[in-house]
């Protein structure tokens, strides 16, 4: 038997995907299956278009759309940022008293460490200059 009889796996990656991809790898992958091959093909195209783009003013954008009201932007950012603050997955009360160990241990040893240093120079200022 072979990899692909004994897991779906291989059988699905073949089908054809109609949906986005949601891995890097995947959207890298689609995005080279997209890309032309030839590599001098590709150096010659953009230089003549890069000469006339050069010759050529810039097109200016059309500002027909009105910026919305502060209002509503202040209400749009609060929706976007709840949308954002729900897809966080918050740390458990185990976790929080993990982590919230590991901070203390560590600061109380960099304040004994600075202070420790903090005294070793003032014993060697004072024993150096009298």
């Amino acid at each position: 038997m072979s990899d692909s009889d004994t897991s779906g796996e291989k059988d699905t990656e073949q089908e054809p995907k109609a949906s986005r991809p949601t891995t890097a790898a995947e959207r890298r992958e689609r995005r080279a299956s997209a890309r032309p091959s030839g590599k001098s093909g590709d150096a010659k195209a953009p230089k003549d278009k890069s000469a006339d783009a050069k010759d050529r003013p810039t097109p200016k954008r059309d500002r027909k759309e009105k910026k919305s009201s502060p209002l509503s932007r202040l209400m749009r950012f609060a929706r976007e940022v709840w949308a954002e603050l729900r897809k966080v997955i918050w740390p458990t009360r185990k976790q929080m008293v993990t982590y919230t160990t590991v901070v203390l241990v560590f600061v109380i040893f960099m304040v004994a460490l600075v202070s420790g240093l903090d005294l070793l120079f003032a014993k060697g200022v004072f024993w150096l200059f009298g």
